[in-house]
């Protein structure tokens, strides 16, 4: 027989290994368990682990360790030292041995030093293709690992129809099917098959957090409980049921009159029951301690534990407040039942098991940088900027000829490498720390003086990319004309005197996504403006009025309310925050050595005024009974989702649906043919979308049911197949009983939410019927 505890024994399921361990615990061990610590606070002066410091945050033991990558500037191998430093301490010096958690965050790539920075989240969404997003998350999932990390909070699976939110760009956009196949995905990607080689991916943000009042930060989320359901709930469903996502995040607002942090309806009755959701909730960072000094729910740290507990919070992050002293106080006054940690102890140790931190608690140092930013990983940051980039418009400028004679380039973001970058690629991110990012100086630092310009990775500005596409006899003229904020117009006369000298300009403008002032965009960085931010819309007006043709690109995180632009300028195109690659990816398009097929994820404004505007409203939505149009504006968006523009062209064609009629277990095929009817290789990005005419309660006027990216050279037809289920148009009925319906269904497939290009319909006949096993993903084929 074995001396080795029960829980040691590999042998055994981690829920059995689990048990045992929790057994052999007392409440400060359980305690250190549901908490965190940050990684910084266990450094000394030098920047290693300090022996003081860890005896004294870790001598219970802890649950999670955080941001070792993402709150330093340590480069890779420093971090997985560091990362095993920690849990050297852990294993030999504490009395269980038990390893700790290390997260981090990867919303558009490991925001960490070193680490490949792709296009942020919005821009992700833009390339309609999945099989892309879990190559990423595959390279992220190589790169925390390598680093000594565990689990990072991401993907964002928030539904975002309200642009004036900021952290709109850390969406996948509007479309909870879209939202749904993108978190997939990544989900895949970065998780794997088995945790004890992948990464645990949050999802975030639960639930509603992207429809606030007013589009303000952890501003109360005003939410029927069928859309709740429907709509802002479905991707989190899907996460979980089609790729097992295994820790969720809640959102820091309230619904309701209950914040979702103390919300056991939402945060355990749902989520872990029709969900079916069994891995670990951690709180968004300082979630518990708002249950008492910002949504007033509680009248003490004791108290916010109990409700954060009882609601199903099982990890406080990102430092142990309420879990901690308070909480034992509470315990010890018999004000907290000691099972409910016991609960959320029990479930992080099985997550612990399942990533095989006891038998695995190290990582190769040495081996880390292998996996950092390799040319490989750089090509796919490349071919996602390029994917990600959507054309608005184009009056036939583009693409322009690498051998003109002169090109002004012009624009506050057209030679920045910050401006390429969302609120969560590092080092933007890095900014809260260390503040702002100087790239006009680039010199060494004194000790403790950190130029965060000095650890990008190496990035391409648009500017620069322009400057490697060009023939070597072309002039090219830079101009800034202004910055992002402010009204400085200085640069105005050195702007408008290149556009005149040039025979095309490229003006560069948008927003500074970040968490620090002077940003534009980002986590709390909220709008109740959609235009172009400082004097960026008189610049381009000036250029516009030299006569030239302008060009003008897009770098930001939400879509932006620019009518005068898209009537004005001769092409529009919409990069987002593209990161390393960015630059590259934007000339590649440019100049037509890639042909755009981006695709909006979200509708886009004509004014601020018309928020919320998405596609999938009631029949009642989307117009002013009887006129349809505002008295001073159009109803319809600026530019509708799903659509972008291409150099080539394409036909559809030969409808076809198969069977007529189905009853509510069935299936019927949606098939047609596409073809390329222009002289250029193009994508097109075949959308698919569903309508219920007539239905016991309200329906969206059509929805996003399927997709498909396809490549066409000129001339080249293939057929797309679609596969749908009915239960994908099930619905919660007047008895919130999630059913399909008898009745007609409209078929719309095209090229965007508004250019439908082929209709048709079927019927579901037979009674109604209830949905148990709800079907999330279309099976899409090609011919």
């Amino acid at each position: 027989m074995s001396d080795q505890p029960g829980y040691r024994d590999r042998s055994r399921a981690p829920e059995a290994r689990a048990e045992d361990l929790l057994a052999r615990m007392n409440l400060d061990e359980k305690l250190a368990q549901i908490g965190c610590v940050w990684s910084t606070s266990l450094l000394d002066a030098d920047g290693v682990l300090s022996a003081s410091r860890a005896r004294e945050k870790l001598r219970h033991g802890i649950g999670h360790v955080t941001r070792i990558g993402g709150a330093t500037i340590l480069r890779p191998s420093q971090t997985a030292a560091l990362a095993n430093s920690i849990q050297r301490f852990l294993v030999e010096e504490t009395r269980l041995g038990i390893p700790a958690i290390i997260h981090e965050e990867s919303c558009a790539g490991y925001s960490a030093r070193d680490a490949t920075c792709f296009p942020q989240a919005i821009g992700l969404a833009s390339t309609w293709e999945p099989a892309l997003i879990e190559q990423m998350g595959e390279v992220i999932r190589q790169q925390i690992r390598a680093a000594g990390g565990h689990h990072t909070l991401a993907p964002v699976l928030d539904v975002a129809r309200d642009p004036r939110w900021g952290r709109t760009e850390e969406t996948f956009g509007e479309d909870p099917y879209l939202i749904a196949q993108m978190g997939i995905a990544y989900v895949r990607g970065v998780q794997g098959g088995d945790l004890a080689r992948g990464i645990v991916c949050t999802g975030k943000h639960f639930l509603g957090y992207g429809a606030s009042e007013g589009g303000m930060n952890w501003a109360p989320a005003h939410i029927p409980r069928r859309e709740l359901l429907e709509v802002y709930a479905a991707p989190f469903e899907a996460a979980i049921k089609s790729a097992g996502l295994a820790s969720m995040m809640n959102s820091y607002a309230e619904i309701d009159g209950v914040p979702l942090g103390a919300s056991r309806e939402l945060l355990n009755d749902l989520l872990r029951g029709p969900l079916g959701f069994d891995g670990v909730v951690v709180s968004d960072y300082f979630t518990i301690t708002t249950l008492a000094n910002y949504h007033h729910v509680a009248a003490d740290e004791g108290e916010a534990a109990r409700l954060a507990l009882e609601a199903g919070m099982d990890v406080e992050l990102p430092a142990l407040h309420c879990y901690g002293e308070p909480l034992k106080r509470a315990i010890e006054a018999g004000k907290v039942d000691a099972a409910l940690v016991d609960t959320a102890v029990r479930r992080l140790l099985r997550m612990k098991f399942q990533l095989g931190l006891f038998e695995q608690p190290y990582v190769d140092a040495g081996a880390a940088p292998e996996v950092f930013d390799t040319p490989s990983q750089r090509a796919l940051a490349h071919r996602l900027a390029q994917k990600s980039i959507v054309l608005l418009k184009n009056d036939g400028v583009l693409p322009l000829a690498p051998d003109l004679g002169t090109i002004a380039v012009i624009g506050p973001s057209a030679d920045s490498a910050r401006l390429l970058q969302g609120d969560y690629h590092y080092p933007a991110h890095q900014e809260i720390m260390f503040g702002p990012i100087r790239e006009d100086d680039l010199s060494p630092r004194p000790s403790g003086d950190v130029n965060l310009a000095q650890h990008f990775v190496p990035m391409v500005t648009v500017l620069e990319g322009i400057r490697g596409r060009v023939a070597s006899q072309t002039c090219i003229l830079a101009a800034r004309g202004c910055d992002v904020t402010g009204d400085g117009r200085d640069g105005f006369t050195h702007a408008i005197a290149a556009a005149s000298e040039a025979e095309v300009a490229v003006v560069v403008v948008g927003e500074r996504s970040g968490l620090v002032e002077g940003c534009t965009s980002g986590e709390s960085v909220d709008r109740a403006d959609l235009g172009l931010s400082g004097v960026q819309q008189e610049l381009v007006e000036a250029v516009v009025a030299t006569g030239k043709p302008v060009v003008v690109v897009l770098v930001n995180g939400r879509p932006l309310a620019l009518p005068w632009i898209a009537a004005h300028a001769a092409a529009v195109i919409e990069a987002w925050l593209p990161g390393e690659e960015g630059g590259s990816a934007v000339a590649d398009v440019l100049f037509g050595d890639y042909n755009p097929a981006g695709r909006l994820p979200i509708s886009v404004p004509r004014a601020v005024g018309q928020v919320p505007v998405f596609y999938a409203h009631k029949p009642s939505g989307g117009r002013s009974q009887w006129k349809g149009d505002y008295a001073d504006l159009s109803a319809k968006p600026l530019y509708p989702f799903g659509h972008g523009l291409s150099y080539t062209t394409f036909s559809y064609a030969d409808l076809e649906i198969s069977p007529a009629t189905i009853d509510a277990r069935g299936s019927v095929r949606v098939a047609l043919r596409v073809t390329n009817t222009g002289a250029r290789a193009g994508d097109e990005v075949v959308q698919l979308y569903l309508g219920d005419p007539i239905a016991s309660v309200t329906r969206p006027v059509k929805e996003l049911r399927g997709f498909a990216r396809i490549a066409l050279a000129p001339g080249e037809t293939k057929r797309v197949n679609f596969e749908i289920a009915a239960a994908q148009l099930a619905f919660y009925d007047q008895a919130m009983r999630f059913s399909v319906e008898p009745g007609p269904i409209d078929v719309l497939v095209g090229a965007s939410s508004d250019d439908i290009r082929l209709t048709g319909s079927f019927e579901i006949v037979g009674p109604k019927a209830e949905v148990r096993d709800k079907v999330f993903s279309t099976p899409t084929s090609l011919e």
